[in-house]
């Protein structure tokens, strides 16, 4: 019996490890493109180092007057593709926006997923690492 239930959880752990391997391989097969992530707000503003950051929660700068706690998030993510010069709109769906906060107004982001026409359907997300601690010496 013992040797039954060995041989069923090892060929229950082939079976998972070569489907997670497939999926794997699907997602090396999507294109990906890296920019910064914004807000259609700041992008078109050209707001980009200085971007609101209340812009990520309701769309635009200074709308925290008029948003209240429990509203429902507004904002249109964007990457922006500097060697195209070009924003594309993010259709995040498929991924908890909570995992996008890490990549919020920094440079360097990669999103991978499908491409159609001025949309990236984001299936995964990657940050780029944080700067670098420095050590400032001089006059303050």
């Amino acid at each position: 019996m013992k040797a039954l239930s060995y041989m069923l959880l090892s060929a229950f752990l082939v079976l998972s490890l070569n489907a997670s391997e497939k999926a794997d391989e699907e997602m090396e097969d999507l294109p990906s493109k890296s920019g910064f992530l914004s807000t259609k707000w700041c992008v078109e503003g050209g707001y980009f180092s200085d971007c609101r950051l209340e812009s990520f929660l309701c769309g635009e700068g200074g709308c925290y007057k008029k948003w209240n706690p429990g509203d429902e998030e507004t904002a249109e993510l964007v990457l922006f593709v500097h060697d195209e010069g070009k924003a594309y709109k993010l259709d995040i769906s498929k991924l908890p926006r909570h995992e996008l906060d890490e990549g919020v107004a920094r440079n360097e982001v990669e999103i991978i997923g499908e491409i159609k026409d001025d949309t990236i359907i984001a299936h995964e997300f990657k940050a780029p690492p944080p700067p670098k601690k420095s050590f400032f010496k001089g006059c303050l």
